[in-house]
């Protein structure tokens, strides 16, 4: 048992390098980043789904920008949105359990310098275009006004 699961914290630990350089899906929004927040979250919820966490990370950035020794301010403002669906999520996972690795799922909103960006992660082939899918009608949904 033990060494299944350094076998598994080895594997996540060595696909999370490979998933962090693919590349994000982005949609530009014609509007406010407060509008953009809102219609991302009511297209969520409105899909069924729950917000697990609204990560408010453009105001951490910001707010430890000093205490890190940088000048650079990285955003105006930016939220990443948490969330999981039961139904996708098992359908991914049954093909390949290893995908827990990409839950929850994520959706950001970023203001950089009055450009409001909607995005979220480029999913790698096979199984997990089912989860690239859902976000991707979730953010037509908010751009779509």
């Amino acid at each position: 048992m033990k060494t299944t699961f350094k076998a598994t914290v080895l594997w996540a630990f060595l696909a999370a390098p490979a998933f962090a350089n693919e590349a994000a899906i982005t949609f530009d929004y014609d509007g406010s980043f407060e509008d953009a927040a809102f219609a991302v979250e009511d297209a969520i919820i409105s899909k069924g789904l729950v917000i697990d966490y609204r990560s408010h990370t453009g105001e951490m950035l910001e707010r430890t920008r000093s205490d890190v020794g940088s000048d650079v301010v990285l955003f105006d403002a930016a939220d990443v949105f948490l969330f999981c669906s039961a139904t996708v999520s098992r359908q991914v996972m049954e093909a390949d359990p290893g995908n827990i690795v990409h839950c929850p799922y994520s959706i950001y909103v970023a203001d950089q310098a009055g450009k409001v960006t909607i995005g979220f992660h480029d999913y790698p082939d096979g199984p997990m275009q089912a989860v690239e899918d859902l976000l991707t009608e979730i953010v037509e949904e908010a751009t779509s006004f």
